[in-house]
């Protein structure tokens, strides 16, 4: 194995014309067999941590000296890459978000001049302006490494017919599948998501082992296999790579059920890199690793902002390692979950499930939930299925939730009403707060054709 210090031996830029990636990712990767795992996964713990501190010196070097905005923002709070000398050392510097982003909105956050960017991604910008994010060719390579990597780790194997249902575009999740698919050789069907008749179609004729896309578009491909007369489960698929939204283990017995195949979780964000950042074991099912030679997690209060230790929930903050044109340090990433120990690869951690955002927590008369909590306590009820909204609103002074879902096609109108008043007595007992529960009639509720939205939120704004 070869040892940390000679796979970071590169210096970062020192001028805007000549910038170098913070660490250097070894070129022979690219002509390694793609089904056995990268020697870096293979690292302990200890060679992780140091391979860590110098690409993470060499990384606030390169933003600091090229970024005008991180200058700013660390001189301000009197910090700067000499204060590095271990990892603990980070939690000096302050943290980063999405307004970090916006304010630097379009370009002024690459440490790279723009002609040295490939490509450019960009969130939707539904909430403001869209966050910009740039690669530079080794930016590309290393993500669509990772992406393989992830695919690899979750059952993928080389020669595999892949069919790619992620959305193309801006967002990351299409391209960031494809080229990764790609790098781990394997045949690509470049789908996109919607038109799903032609996905069946396409599904039925192509015979793929391999899915990827969310995991409620899958549940739609569910219905119009079954409009087509097809049962999910007598598909030629094996393995389904699954993210883009957080989702529960009741929603993946669900999946694997209803396709029997396997379903794995990946995890990724435009900002950080896109999907690859971390993916799930097929073995183990136990979460997903994440590549800690590329990206260092914490885990921190939401509130106060105070680190907490492995194996605590909390918000998790993303420092990118080896970014190039876009170098992210302490980036609040406002999805909750935890840090646990690694298994099948000890020296990377792996991060629990997503149980939500703390800036999509929903505060209903004074009680905190998400929309995977009632994900968790619906999908325990044979007779309901896992189409659902949540509708918020207030009708006079109170907040009320009403959730409507879906009975299964299977069960009786009877059957389903009861099974919704022992959701709502469910719920009030796990969350603390009562709601509404709406049985809809099978196909009612709108479908997934990317990521899904679980909330609508109908309450008067305030101002």
């Amino acid at each position: 194995m070869a040892s940390p210090s000679r796979a970071a031996d590169s210096s970062p830029a020192t001028a805007p014309e000549t910038p170098s990636r913070p660490a250097e990712v070894d070129p022979e990767s690219t002509r390694r067999d793609p089904a056995s795992p990268d020697p870096e996964e293979l690292y302990s713990r200890a060679e992780i941590e140091e391979l860590q501190l110098t690409r993470l010196q060499q990384t606030v070097r390169h933003a600091y000296e090229n970024v005008p905005a991180y200058r700013a923002l660390y001189d301000a709070h009197g910090v700067g890459p000499d204060d590095l000398q271990s990892l603990e050392d980070l939690a000096k510097f302050p943290f980063t978000d999405k307004e970090f982003l916006r304010a630097a909105y379009p370009f002024e956050a690459f440490a790279v001049p723009r002609e040295q960017i490939r490509r450019l991604h960009a969130s939707s910008g539904t909430t403001g302006l869209p966050t910009v994010v740039g690669y530079t060719d080794e930016d590309l390579d290393t993500w669509a490494t990772l992406l393989a990597r992830c695919l690899r780790h979750s059952g993928v194997r080389p020669g595999d017919l892949v069919h790619n249902a992620y959305g193309y575009g801006l967002f990351t999740g299409g391209l960031g599948a494809h080229y990764g698919a790609e790098k781990l050789q394997t045949t690509v069907v470049p789908m996109s998501g919607g038109q799903s008749e032609k996905q069946v179609q396409l599904i039925r004729d192509f015979r793929p082992r391999v899915i990827l896309c969310t995991p409620t578009y899958l549940l739609t491909l569910a219905d119009a296999f079954r409009d087509a007369g097809i049962d999910p489960a007598e598909t030629s698929l094996e393995v389904a790579v699954l993210g883009a939204e957080p989702w529960t283990e009741q929603m993946r017995e669900e999946i694997e059920r209803t396709f029997a195949l396997r379903a794995c979780d990946i995890y990724g964000l435009s900002e950080v890199m896109g999907p690859g950042v971390a993916g799930e074991s097929a073995a183990r099912q136990d979460g997903s690793t994440i590549w800690e030679d590329h990206f260092l997690p914490e885990i921190i209060d939401p509130l106060d902002e105070h680190p907490l230790s492995t194996g605590e929930d909390g918000e998790l903050v993303f420092t990118t390692l080896t970014k190039q044109a876009l170098p992210i340090i302490r980036y609040r990433t406002h999805d909750l979950t935890r840090l646990q120990p690694g298994t099948d690869r000890p020296g990377h951690r792996r991060m629990g499930r997503i149980t939500g955002r703390s800036d999509d927590m929903i505060i209903l008369r004074g009680v905190n939930l998400f929309p995977s909590q009632i994900e968790e306590i619906a999908l325990e009820l044979e007779a309901l299925s896992p189409h659902f909204q949540l509708r918020l609103s207030r009708p006079e002074t109170m907040d009320r939730m009403t959730v409507r879902i879906e009975r299964r096609p299977e069960t009786a109108a009877e059957a389903a009403a009861a099974a919704g008043v022992e959701l709502a007595r469910r719920i009030k007992v796990s969350v603390g707060s009562s709601c509404e529960v709406c049985v809809e009639e099978p196909g009612t509720l709108a479908r997934s054709s990317g990521k899904l939205r679980r909330i609508h939120d109908q309450r008067p704004r305030s101002g």
